[in-house]
């Protein structure tokens, strides 16, 4: 008889094969683990860096399916919207209470009706218009795709102009000094690289040396606007409006008082460093027409730019652009046409512009008014037409980007897409909601007379009327 431990299996076989079989499914698992984890680093946006080299843009978030805009048609999607519309009346009555919250004072206003164009709204608190603080921005992005093709670039050119080149500003808001790993997708025209064909161009024609004047007079008027706090300038909040700037005329963290006047210093030293002499001094001078053109560069897109201010709230991009539909109307390029041009242009959409006040483009000024209804027509107009999709396509997302990445309690991460306005005493919210069945909701809260020594809480009770909307069946 054999043996029967000749046909056993060694103990030790066991135990390798178990530590294998072990070690693969630890390695399945953290791989399980680390896509999970990609997944969610990619939705917050953490690794933008890595995959855009900058800021991936809408496409840094995976929003719900009815909050996905659709192209081409840029509508607003849900599987139930259609067969169980939006009853705007109920959308006020999930929210009625909170809109008495005393953290939001007694100045308080909602609107909110369905996504569709022209579909009613519905209104609660109190009536007329209110301080929109940075949800002005929605009404500058939108005229400012409503006037301008949005495959539209600025540019900012060298000419020659007899003995000296001249730097023209073409109002590119984002304009860098240099391009680095860092740079976001609206930073593509750097000054650097201008500097350089610049010398380039030169040497090629054989000049060593040669005089450097600025023209920034694309836009004209005051550089300040007068409905904003005499503070803001010296506090360095906010740069002076320029055609021509670097950086949004920020250095080391502080803002030029001339931005024009500093872009075109720093661009003189880059053309020494790339090998050619700048001598006299360099100042401002007018641009001949008809001015031979020696190199430029281009800025992003129309539509890139809108979607960064929207999702930003950048300020200094917000003026630049009124400017921009100021002049696309055939108008100066300042403030008061900008703001005129802006209201021509939502009235041309058949949007309400009741009681509009406009001193600028990006909120800052506490002397606009806008009412809520504005705020959700300029949603729905944006939501309708392919035009206006970089409004809504880059509307902050709850919980997950731009400025509400740090807002809403978890049940209503991923439900909001909307811009927020904030000074003190002051907060708004606009944009479009999902309910409870999918529905998608367009709405807009202000309150302008808020408590400012809780403003975090007053904040939150805002935030606690968009999740209203969120958690309500409002067929």
């Amino acid at each position: 008889m054999a043996d029967a431990r000749a046909s056993r299996v060694p103990t030790s076989w066991w135990r390798r094969s178990a530590t294998r079989l072990l070690v693969s499914v630890l390695v399945v698992l953290v791989g399980a683990a680390l896509a999970v984890g990609a997944r969610w680093a990619w939705q917050d946006g953490q690794l933008n860096g890595v995959i855009c080299g900058g800021d991936c843009g809408p496409s840094n978030v995976v929003a719900p399916d009815g909050l996905v805009v659709s192209a081409p048609a840029s509508a607003v999607t849900s599987p139930t919207s259609a067969s169980a519309p939006v009853d705007p009346d109920a959308v006020v009555a999930a929210v009625d209470v909170l809109l008495s919250d005393s953290l939001l004072g007694p100045s308080v206003g909602f609107a909110a009706a369905a996504a569709d164009p022209g579909a009613p709204i519905s209104t609660a608190g109190q009536p007329g218009v209110f301080m929109p603080a940075s949800t002005t921005k929605l009404l500058t992005g939108y005229a400012a795709l409503a006037t301008i093709d949005p495959q539209t670039r600025f540019t900012t050119s060298v000419v020659m102009a007899g003995d000296r080149v001249v730097l023209v500003g073409g109002g590119d808001p984002y304009l860098t000094a240099r391009r680095d790993k860092n740079s976001t997708r609206v930073e593509r025209a750097d000054l650097k690289s201008l500097a350089e064909k610049t010398a380039a161009a030169l040497q090629d024609s054989g000049r060593a040396s040669v005089r450097l004047g600025f023209d920034d007079a694309l836009f004209t008027g005051p550089t300040i606007s007068p409905g904003w706090e005499d503070s803001y300038i010296p506090d360095n909040i906010v740069t002076p409006v320029s055609a021509l700037w670097v950086d949004q005329g920020l250095k080391d963290g502080v803002r030029a008082q001339d931005p024009a006047q500093a872009a075109a210093n720093r661009f003189a030293q880059l053309v020494r460093d790339a090998g050619v002499d700048v001598t006299g001094t360099v100042g401002r001078t007018a641009a001949p027409a008809g001015a031979a053109l020696l190199t430029s560069v281009r800025s992003a897109t129309v539509e890139q730019i809108v979607g960064a201010l929207i999702r930003t709230s950048n300020n200094q991009t917000a003026e630049v652009m009124l400017r921009h539909v100021a002049l696309a109307g055939g108008r100066p390029g300042s403030f008061q046409e900008g703001a005129a041009a802006v209201s021509a242009a939502l009235q041309a959409a058949d949007i309400d512009t009741t009681g509009l006040v406009l001193m600028d483009g990006s909120g800052l000024s506490r002397r606009n008014r806008i009412s809520p209804t504005t705020l959700v027509d300029v949603v729905q107009a944006s939501l309708s037409t392919p035009r206006g999709a970089a409004v809504v396509d880059d509307l902050p997302l709850s919980g997950f980007s731009g400025t509400l990445a740090d807002r809403f309690d978890r049940a209503a991460h991923g439900l909001i897409r909307a811009k927020t306005g904030t000074l003190s005493g002051v907060h708004s919210l606009a944009g479009y909601a999902l309910d409870a069945d999918g529905r998608p909701v367009v709405f807009a809260v202000m309150s302008d007379e808020a408590d400012r020594v809780k403003s975090l809480a007053a904040q939150a009770s805002i935030d606690d009327i968009a999740a209203a909307i969120a958690a309500c069946s409002c067929g």
